[in-house]
């Protein structure tokens, strides 16, 4: 018996997320303690001011938002201009 590929893999890994997520009845349920879990580590970077953990929360999605767009725009780039960045100085 051969050993898995990674594309392999990460197929099965799909296949079992897909599965475990069919089989749950309350996805919101299942998500809240991560969800606190993240609210409580703006918290503690804020030293307990929600104000400030909210406006950490927010430039944290903000970061997010900003990476996903740049990913997209150098996936979205011919391949013959990938390989090659420029800096003009």
């Amino acid at each position: 018996m051969s050993a898995a590929t990674d594309s392999e893999l990460s197929i099965a890994g799909r296949i079992g997320a897909h599965a475990s997520w069919a089989n749950t009845k309350d996805r919101s349920a299942r998500t809240a303690p991560a969800r606190r879990a993240l609210e409580q580590k703006f918290l503690d970077l804020a030293d307990g001011d929600p104000v400030r953990a909210e406006h950490l929360r927010k430039a944290h999605f903000q970061r997010l938002a900003l990476r996903s767009a740049q990913a997209r725009r150098k996936a979205a780039r011919p391949a013959s201009e990938v390989g090659g960045d420029r800096i003009d100085a």
